[in-house]
Protein backbone atom coordinates (compact mmCIF):
# COMPACT_ATOMS: atom_id res chain seq x y z
CA UNK A 1 0.00 0.00 0.00
CA UNK A 2 1.46 3.34 -0.79
CA UNK A 3 2.44 5.41 2.13
CA UNK A 4 0.81 8.45 2.81
CA UNK A 5 2.81 11.84 2.78
CA UNK A 6 3.84 13.09 5.84
CA UNK A 7 5.82 14.63 7.83
CA UNK A 8 6.62 15.03 11.55
CA UNK A 9 6.54 18.91 12.60
CA UNK A 10 9.48 20.69 14.36
CA UNK A 11 7.50 22.92 16.27
CA UNK A 12 4.78 20.38 17.52
CA UNK A 13 6.06 17.22 17.08
CA UNK A 14 2.74 15.93 16.11
CA UNK A 15 3.07 13.96 12.85
CA UNK A 16 0.90 15.29 9.84
CA UNK A 17 -0.64 13.25 7.09
CA UNK A 18 -2.06 13.86 4.06
CA UNK A 19 -4.90 11.29 3.06
CA UNK A 20 -7.17 10.60 -0.08
CA UNK A 21 -10.78 10.83 0.39
CA UNK A 22 -11.55 7.59 -0.75
CA UNK A 23 -15.44 9.01 -1.13
CA UNK A 24 -15.28 11.91 -3.13
CA UNK A 25 -12.61 12.10 -5.95
CA UNK A 26 -10.11 15.27 -6.14
CA UNK A 27 -10.58 15.34 -2.27
CA UNK A 28 -7.94 15.47 0.45
CA UNK A 29 -7.99 15.08 4.46
CA UNK A 30 -5.37 16.59 6.93
CA UNK A 31 -4.89 14.49 9.81
CA UNK A 32 -2.71 16.25 12.80
CA UNK A 33 -1.80 13.92 15.60
CA UNK A 34 -4.67 11.56 14.40
CA UNK A 35 -7.12 14.42 14.21
CA UNK A 36 -8.93 15.78 11.16
CA UNK A 37 -8.10 19.37 10.67
CA UNK A 38 -8.94 19.94 6.95
CA UNK A 39 -10.92 18.57 4.07
CA UNK A 40 -9.68 20.11 0.65
CA UNK A 41 -11.32 19.35 -2.57
CA UNK A 42 -8.90 20.21 -4.80
CA UNK A 43 -11.52 20.10 -7.97
CA UNK A 44 -14.33 21.82 -6.43
CA UNK A 45 -12.64 24.60 -4.24
CA UNK A 46 -15.69 25.92 -3.53
CA UNK A 47 -17.34 22.93 -1.86
CA UNK A 48 -16.44 23.35 1.94
CA UNK A 49 -16.78 19.89 3.82
CA UNK A 50 -16.45 20.19 7.77
CA UNK A 51 -19.53 21.93 9.63
CA UNK A 52 -17.93 24.44 10.96
CA UNK A 53 -16.19 25.46 7.55
CA UNK A 54 -19.47 25.64 6.03
CA UNK A 55 -20.46 27.89 8.53
CA UNK A 56 -17.56 30.31 8.36
CA UNK A 57 -18.44 29.90 4.57
CA UNK A 58 -21.81 30.70 4.44
CA UNK A 59 -20.81 34.16 6.46
CA UNK A 60 -17.93 35.05 4.34
CA UNK A 61 -20.41 34.44 1.26
CA UNK A 62 -22.70 37.56 3.17
CA UNK A 63 -19.78 40.08 3.52
CA UNK A 64 -20.23 42.89 1.23
CA UNK A 65 -21.44 42.45 -2.28
CA UNK A 66 -21.39 38.78 -4.01
CA UNK A 67 -18.04 38.33 -5.49
CA UNK A 68 -17.06 41.23 -4.45
CA UNK A 69 -12.71 40.47 -3.74
CA UNK A 70 -11.78 40.73 -0.18
CA UNK A 71 -8.92 41.64 1.92
CA UNK A 72 -8.13 38.75 4.60
CA UNK A 73 -5.81 37.00 6.90
CA UNK A 74 -5.92 33.93 8.51
CA UNK A 75 -3.95 32.84 11.62
CA UNK A 76 -3.38 29.40 11.27
CA UNK A 77 -3.18 27.73 7.79
CA UNK A 78 -4.45 24.07 8.18
CA UNK A 79 -4.57 23.11 4.37
CA UNK A 80 -5.55 26.26 3.69
CA UNK A 81 -9.09 24.88 3.24
CA UNK A 82 -10.88 28.78 3.31
CA UNK A 83 -8.05 30.78 1.40
CA UNK A 84 -8.85 28.45 -1.68
CA UNK A 85 -12.46 29.14 -1.09
CA UNK A 86 -12.26 32.76 -1.35
CA UNK A 87 -10.04 32.64 -4.18
CA UNK A 88 -12.29 30.35 -6.05
CA UNK A 89 -15.44 32.10 -4.77
CA UNK A 90 -14.04 36.06 -4.85
CA UNK A 91 -11.66 36.07 -7.42
CA UNK A 92 -9.27 38.74 -6.82
CA UNK A 93 -9.04 38.67 -2.80
CA UNK A 94 -5.67 39.50 -1.27
CA UNK A 95 -5.12 37.08 1.44
CA UNK A 96 -2.20 36.80 3.87
CA UNK A 97 -2.20 33.43 6.41
CA UNK A 98 -0.30 33.31 9.25
CA UNK A 99 1.20 29.89 10.39
CA UNK A 100 3.54 28.70 12.64
CA UNK A 101 4.56 25.08 11.52
CA UNK A 102 6.07 26.04 8.48
CA UNK A 103 7.06 22.52 7.57
CA UNK A 104 3.16 21.70 7.73
CA UNK A 105 2.76 24.73 4.86
CA UNK A 106 5.56 23.07 2.80
CA UNK A 107 3.81 19.27 2.95
CA UNK A 108 0.33 21.27 2.04
CA UNK A 109 2.01 23.03 -0.71
CA UNK A 110 3.66 20.25 -2.74
CA UNK A 111 0.71 17.87 -2.16
CA UNK A 112 -2.16 20.22 -2.59
CA UNK A 113 -1.06 22.94 -4.98
CA UNK A 114 -2.90 26.28 -4.48
CA UNK A 115 -4.25 27.82 -7.68
CA UNK A 116 -1.37 29.48 -9.25
CA UNK A 117 -4.31 32.55 -9.80
CA UNK A 118 -4.54 33.14 -5.93
CA UNK A 119 -3.15 35.64 -4.42
CA UNK A 120 -2.10 33.99 -0.87
CA UNK A 121 0.99 35.40 0.68
CA UNK A 122 2.17 32.69 3.67
CA UNK A 123 3.57 34.75 6.85
CA UNK A 124 5.68 31.64 8.98
CA UNK A 125 5.07 32.41 12.85
CA UNK A 126 3.81 32.60 15.80
CA UNK A 127 -0.24 34.15 14.91
CA UNK A 128 0.00 36.44 17.94
CA UNK A 129 3.80 37.69 17.06
CA UNK A 130 2.98 38.13 13.57
CA UNK A 131 0.32 39.81 14.23
CA UNK A 132 2.22 42.86 15.82
CA UNK A 133 4.17 42.88 12.72
CA UNK A 134 2.20 43.11 10.05
CA UNK A 135 2.52 45.87 7.92
CA UNK A 136 0.56 49.84 9.44
CA UNK A 137 -1.15 49.99 6.18
CA UNK A 138 -3.25 46.46 6.67
CA UNK A 139 -4.21 47.68 10.02
CA UNK A 140 -7.90 49.24 9.64
CA UNK A 141 -8.02 47.40 6.21
CA UNK A 142 -8.83 43.97 6.93
CA UNK A 143 -12.72 42.83 5.84
CA UNK A 144 -11.83 39.34 6.79
CA UNK A 145 -10.09 37.90 10.01
CA UNK A 146 -10.36 34.30 10.72
CA UNK A 147 -8.86 32.90 13.82
CA UNK A 148 -8.54 28.75 13.57
CA UNK A 149 -5.53 28.04 15.65
CA UNK A 150 -4.65 24.38 17.25
CA UNK A 151 -1.81 22.66 17.79
CA UNK A 152 -3.17 18.94 17.53
CA UNK A 153 -6.75 19.36 18.90
CA UNK A 154 -6.38 21.77 21.37
CA UNK A 155 -6.15 25.71 20.71
CA UNK A 156 -3.05 26.89 22.74
CA UNK A 157 -3.79 29.38 25.68
CA UNK A 158 -1.63 32.48 24.13
CA UNK A 159 -4.37 33.20 21.64
CA UNK A 160 -7.25 32.93 23.96
CA UNK A 161 -6.92 35.62 25.72
CA UNK A 162 -8.25 39.61 25.81
CA UNK A 163 -4.93 40.91 24.78
CA UNK A 164 -4.77 38.85 21.85
CA UNK A 165 -8.15 39.26 20.28
CA UNK A 166 -8.18 43.42 20.62
CA UNK A 167 -4.64 43.39 18.88
CA UNK A 168 -5.86 40.66 16.36
CA UNK A 169 -9.07 42.97 15.49
CA UNK A 170 -7.10 46.00 15.38
CA UNK A 171 -6.67 44.69 11.71
CA UNK A 172 -10.13 45.02 10.96
CA UNK A 173 -11.87 47.84 8.72
CA UNK A 174 -15.30 50.00 10.94
CA UNK A 175 -17.19 47.17 9.27
CA UNK A 176 -15.03 44.15 9.04
CA UNK A 177 -15.89 40.78 10.14
CA UNK A 178 -13.49 38.47 12.11
CA UNK A 179 -14.21 34.66 12.66
CA UNK A 180 -13.19 32.50 15.23
CA UNK A 181 -13.35 28.22 15.67
CA UNK A 182 -13.68 27.02 19.25
CA UNK A 183 -13.67 23.29 19.95
CA UNK A 184 -15.23 22.53 23.31
CA UNK A 185 -17.72 20.49 24.92
CA UNK A 186 -19.99 19.90 27.88
CA UNK A 187 -20.04 22.30 29.94
CA UNK A 188 -19.01 24.77 27.20
CA UNK A 189 -16.88 26.74 29.68
CA UNK A 190 -14.27 27.32 27.21
CA UNK A 191 -16.34 28.32 24.35
CA UNK A 192 -18.55 30.80 26.66
CA UNK A 193 -15.40 32.12 27.91
CA UNK A 194 -14.26 32.92 24.42
CA UNK A 195 -17.48 34.43 23.40
CA UNK A 196 -17.56 36.24 26.41
CA UNK A 197 -13.94 37.72 25.43
CA UNK A 198 -14.83 38.36 21.88
CA UNK A 199 -17.55 40.22 23.03
CA UNK A 200 -14.85 42.67 25.11
CA UNK A 201 -13.22 43.27 21.77
CA UNK A 202 -15.54 44.28 19.43
CA UNK A 203 -19.19 45.28 19.36
CA UNK A 204 -21.27 42.72 18.42
CA UNK A 205 -20.68 38.40 18.47
CA UNK A 206 -22.85 35.72 17.12
CA UNK A 207 -22.31 32.32 17.75
CA UNK A 208 -23.06 29.74 15.90
CA UNK A 209 -22.93 25.33 16.02
CA UNK A 210 -24.89 22.15 15.50
CA UNK A 211 -27.67 22.67 18.36
CA UNK A 212 -26.82 19.80 20.28
CA UNK A 213 -22.95 21.58 20.61
CA UNK A 214 -24.58 24.91 21.96
CA UNK A 215 -27.07 23.02 24.16
CA UNK A 216 -23.82 21.68 26.02
CA UNK A 217 -24.70 18.06 25.07
CA UNK A 218 -21.82 16.81 22.98
CA UNK A 219 -17.94 18.20 22.09
CA UNK A 220 -17.81 20.09 19.01
CA UNK A 221 -17.03 23.50 17.05
CA UNK A 222 -18.89 26.85 17.55
CA UNK A 223 -18.29 29.51 15.15
CA UNK A 224 -17.66 33.11 16.40
CA UNK A 225 -18.42 35.87 14.44
CA UNK A 226 -17.27 39.15 15.36
CA UNK A 227 -17.94 43.03 14.27
CA UNK A 228 -18.07 46.68 15.61
CA UNK A 229 -20.43 47.04 13.24
CA UNK A 230 -24.01 46.22 13.40
CA UNK A 231 -24.12 42.75 12.07
CA UNK A 232 -27.39 42.07 10.05
CA UNK A 233 -29.59 39.90 11.65
CA UNK A 234 -31.38 38.95 8.54
CA UNK A 235 -27.96 37.03 8.22
CA UNK A 236 -28.86 34.59 10.39
CA UNK A 237 -32.02 33.02 8.63
CA UNK A 238 -29.73 32.42 5.83
CA UNK A 239 -27.03 31.00 7.90
CA UNK A 240 -29.05 28.55 9.59
CA UNK A 241 -31.14 27.59 6.45
CA UNK A 242 -27.71 27.39 4.41
CA UNK A 243 -27.05 24.41 7.07
CA UNK A 244 -25.54 22.37 7.91
CA UNK A 245 -28.72 21.05 10.17
CA UNK A 246 -30.09 21.17 13.22
CA UNK A 247 -28.23 24.77 13.54
CA UNK A 248 -28.57 27.42 15.97
CA UNK A 249 -27.74 30.58 16.17
CA UNK A 250 -27.18 32.87 19.52
CA UNK A 251 -27.06 36.59 19.72
CA UNK A 252 -28.36 39.25 21.66
CA UNK A 253 -29.93 38.84 25.18
CA UNK A 254 -29.46 34.98 24.44
CA UNK A 255 -25.97 35.11 23.65
CA UNK A 256 -25.72 37.57 27.04
CA UNK A 257 -27.57 34.61 28.80
CA UNK A 258 -25.00 32.04 26.91
CA UNK A 259 -22.18 34.27 28.64
CA UNK A 260 -24.00 34.68 31.82
CA UNK A 261 -21.18 34.16 34.63
CA UNK A 262 -18.34 33.06 32.46
CA UNK A 263 -15.12 35.40 33.06
CA UNK A 264 -13.57 37.24 30.78
CA UNK A 265 -10.00 35.43 29.59
CA UNK A 266 -6.97 37.90 30.18
CA UNK A 267 -3.10 36.55 29.66
CA UNK A 268 -2.68 35.68 33.25
CA UNK A 269 -6.05 33.33 33.38
CA UNK A 270 -5.98 31.97 29.83
CA UNK A 271 -5.66 28.23 29.26
CA UNK A 272 -5.79 25.70 26.24
CA UNK A 273 -9.21 24.46 25.25
CA UNK A 274 -10.11 21.05 26.58
CA UNK A 275 -9.00 18.25 24.34
CA UNK A 276 -11.61 16.28 23.08
CA UNK A 277 -11.83 12.39 23.73
CA UNK A 278 -9.59 10.42 21.34
CA UNK A 279 -12.78 8.85 20.21
CA UNK A 280 -14.49 12.17 18.71
CA UNK A 281 -12.36 13.19 15.82
CA UNK A 282 -9.20 10.37 16.29
CA UNK A 283 -9.06 8.79 12.69
CA UNK A 284 -6.32 5.99 12.14
CA UNK A 285 -3.55 6.88 9.33
CA UNK A 286 -3.57 4.81 6.81
CA UNK A 287 0.10 5.61 5.78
Amino acid sequence: MKENPSVVLKNSGFRAVVEEDRFVPGAFQLVVDGTPQSHVNLDKPDELFFEYIQRMGHVIDLIGMPGQPLTAVHLGAGALTLPRYIAATRPGSRQQVVEIESDLVELVRRELPLPKQAQIRIRHGDAREVVGKLPPGLRGSVDLLVIDIFSGARTPAHVTSLEFYSSAVSLLKPDGVVLVNVADGPPLAFARGQAATLGMAVEHVVAMAEAQVLKGRRFGNVVLVGSNATLPMDWLPRLLAGGPHPAKAVAGAELKAFTAGAPIVTDATAVPSPPPARSIFQVKSNS
